[in-house]
């Protein structure tokens, strides 16, 4: 045997066997990874709907809801993930929704890949925690009922966006006034 075909040989059992054990890895660390996935999620709607201790999914319309609920299965709120697009990318975002008084009850970064130090202040309470009371008649707009961050107005205002854009849908689904 020549010694070009020795050396395909031996790349080709090299590349098998890497290929096994990245298997045999996604195999064994998979779960873990989907139940930390879980946790975060959950967590989160925990944290836009305060008083809520579980949570229920719910789709309707194409859309995935969050049910908020108590100890004692009374409804607190609805939560819904929205995503709008940053200065560096798309930013994840989880909105806490009251639809009996027709307002926010909060809102949590779920992912970003913001700049350091400017648009990241969107996952700061000073920005994120004038977003609570909000009403779903307001405009959302950066610089006018929404405070934008100095030197991060890109990002300001896509979280704005996403979240007026997707408060319409969910305005729809979920009538102010109604039960869900």
């Amino acid at each position: 045997m020549n010694q070009y075909a020795r050396m395909i040989i031996v790349l080709v059992i090299i590349s098998m066997a890497s290929g096994a054990v990245l298997a045999l890895s996604y195999e064994a660390t998979n779960p873990k990874i989907q139940e930390q996935a879980r946790q975060k999620l959950e967590q989160s709607v925990l944290v836009v709907i305060p008083g809520a201790t579980l949570m229920e999914e719910v789709q309707k319309d194409d859309m995935t809801f969050y049910i908020g609920l108590d100890d004692e299965g009374n409804k607190k709120g609805i939560a819904f993930k929205t995503t709008g697009s940053g200065f560096n990318g798309p930013i994840e975002i989880m909105v806490g929704y009251d639809p009996k008084e027709g307002t926010l009850l909060g809102i949590e970064i779920l992912s970003m890949t913001e700049t350091p130090g400017l648009g990241a202040k969107i996952q700061e309470e000073p920005f994120k925690g004038q977003f609570k009371g909000k009403s779903v008649e307001d405009e959302f707009i950066a610089k006018q009922d929404v405070e934008a961050i100095s030197g991060a107005t890109i990002s300001s205002t896509a979280v704005a966006d996403a979240i007026k854009t997707s408060l319409a849908k969910v305005v729809e689904i979920y009538p102010v006034g109604g039960d869900f």
